[in-house]
């Protein structure tokens, strides 16, 4: 396994909250939890992590949840996004490994133009969703996708918008800033010790 896919395996791997973010401007920022629990190795055959993103208040109730599958490309990683099919069958796998080992391949469709690219720019290292080709509508209209994350040993920031494909404005999303999120638990090790293909 390259440095690069390693350091994002392990950075990336926790439980984050913005809770410190969400007390100073409760207004514009709701106190949000973030998992990103590695999977059995097997799962992929190398690196993969369930995710889940859920208000602290409801922690049963995520709104967003993603398979997620690393690929090293030499100079970045490429990381694929999944959905579930019936995801609320899988609601709170960030937090209990009992869920998580049901969730099995079968049970997810690749969610097409919406990887990942991560690259390291010196003490951080920052993704990018590719082009503007991840289409998702909302609210009748036709949206991309705009993902922008930072992520460090101890931090995750996150600015996720909806741009309609017609006007280019925005139609979700923060529209104040980025989601800023500090690991409160780490789930580095449990990331497998695997030789991942390039394929």
């Amino acid at each position: 396994m390259s440095d690069l896919m390693l350091t994002l395996a392990r950075w990336i791997a926790g439980d984050f909250s913005n809770k410190k973010q969400a007390d100073s401007d409760p207004k514009n920022y709701a106190h949000i939890r973030v998992f990103f629990r590695p999977l059995p190795v097997d799962f992929f055959g190398g690196i993969g992590f369930y995710s889940e993103q859920v208000y602290d208040h409801d922690l049963w109730s995520p709104y967003r949840q993603g398979i997620h599958r690393f690929v090293d490309r030499g100079d970045f990683i490429y990381v694929e996004n999944y959905g579930l099919i019936d995801p609320i069958c899988y609601a709170g796998a960030g937090r209990d490994l009992n869920i998580l080992k049901t969730i099995t391949r079968d049970r997810i469709q690749r969610r097409e133009n919406c990887s990942m690219i991560f690259k390291k720019e010196g003490d951080i290292l920052r993704g990018n969703v590719e082009g503007n080709c991840c289409f998702i509508e909302r609210d009748g209209r036709q949206t991309y996708l705009i993902s922008e994350v930072e992520l460090t040993e101890n931090t995750f920031v996150s600015w996720d918008r909806g741009m309609d494909v017609n006007t280019r404005e925005q139609v979700w999303g923060s529209a104040t800033g980025a989601l800023k999120f500090e690991k409160r638990e780490n789930f580095a090790d449990e990331i497998p010790n695997v030789v991942v293909s390039n394929s």
